[in-house]
C-alpha cells in the first residue's frame, strides 16, 4: 500500500503538469484566434491600410502566439527555453527537409506581401485558375470562383505562377464583335453601334468608343467595337452592349446572319 502510495505521489506532478500543460494550449489557442481576429477587425476598418496586409499580419501574430504557448507548455515540464532553442538548432536541418514544402510556401507567402501581385477582392488568374481573392495568409492563397466555390493554392506554387490579374488597372477596355449581313449599311451600323456606347453611362469618353470593320468573314461583315469602362463594370457593359446593339440593329434593318452557303448556278 506504502507502495503505491509513493508511486501516485511521484506521478502526481507529472499529472497536474499535463493538466496544466492541456489548459495553456486551451487557452493559447483561443487567445491566438481572438488577437488576430482583433487585428483583422482593427486593420479592416483603417481605410489606409490594405486589408491583403492586415490579414497576413494576423496570420503572423496567430503562429507568433501559438509558438510561445509550445514554449510556455514545455517549459511545465522542465524543458527550458535555453535548451529548446538548442534542440531546435539540432533539428533544423531535419525539420528543413522533411518541411521544404511548408517553407517555400512560408517565404512565398512574404514574397507575395512583399511585391503585392494581387490584394484582397481582386479578381485573379494565378496558373490558369481563376477566382476573386479572399484571404491570403503565410501559407496559402485562396480563391473563390465566379460560382462560390473555393479554390486553395499553396503559396509557393502561386509565387512561380503566371498571374493575370483582371482587377489591378482602374479601367479595362471591353472589346465586342458584331456580325452584319454583306448587304447591309455599313455606316449605318456603326452609326447605330457608336450611339449606343454613347447612351451608356458606364462607357467612358476618354479613349473614345472606337468601331472598324475587321473582317470580312464567309457570312458576314464583322465589326470590332472596343469602349472603355471602369473594371467593375467590365461584365455588366459587355452584357448590356450586347442586348442593346441586337436590339437597336433589328429597329434599323440591320441583320445579323447566321453560317449560311450560297448556291450559284451558271449555265455551260
Amino acid at each position: 500500500m506504502e507502495q503505491l502510495l509513493e508511486q501516485g505521489s511521484a506521478y502526481m506532478p507529472l499529472a497536474i503538469n499535463g493538466a496544466k500543460a492541456l489548459v495553456v494550449l486551451i487557452l493559447g489557442w483561443m487567445a491566438s484566434g481572438l488577437i488576430s481576429r482583433a487585428i483583422r477587425r482593427k486593420v479592416n476598418k483603417t481605410p489606409e491600410i490594405d486589408p491583403t496586409l492586415g490579414n497576413f499580419a494576423a496570420s503572423i501574430v496567430r503562429w507568433v502566439v501559438l509558438a510561445m504557448v509550445i514554449i510556455a507548455v514545455l517549459g511545465l515540464f522542465g524543458i527550458e527555453a535555453t535548451s529548446l532553442v538548442a534542440m531546435m538548432g539540432a533539428a533544423t536541418l531535419a525539420i528543413g527537409l522533411a518541411l521544404q514544402g511548408t517553407l517555400s510556401d512560408l517565404a512565398a507567402g512574404f514574397m507575395l506581401i512583399l511585391f503585392r501581385p494581387y490584394k484582397i477582392g481582386q479578381y485573379v488568374d494565378v496558373g490558369g485558375t481563376a477566382g476573386t481573392v479572399k484571404d491570403l495568409n503565410l501559407f496559402v492563397t485562396e480563391l473563390a470562383t465566379p460560382d462560390n466555390v473555393q479554390i486553395i493554392i499553396p503559396n509557393g506554387q502561386a509565387w512561380g505562377a503566371i498571374i493575370t490579374n483582371f482587377s489591378h488597372h482602374e479601367t479595362r477596355r471591353v472589346d465586342m464583335v458584331f456580325g452584319i449581313d454583306y448587304g447591309d449599311d455599313i455606316e449605318k451600323a456603326k452609326e447605330i453601334i457608336l450611339a449606343q456606347a454613347k447612351a451608356d453611362a458606364r462607357v467612358l469618353t476618354d479613349p473614345e468608343p472606337w468601331v472598324r470593320v475587321t473582317n470580312l468573314g464567309d457570312s458576314s461583315v464583322d465589326l470590332t467595337t472596343r469602349v472603355w469602362c471602369k473594371a467593375e463594370d467590365y461584365w455588366e457593359l459587355k452584357f448590356t452592349m450586347t442586348q442593346n446593339v441586337k436590339e437597336a440593329f433589328d429597329k434599323g434593318g440591320i441583320s445579323i446572319p447566321y453560317p449560311h452557303s450560297v448556291e450559284i448556278h451558271r449555265e455551260a
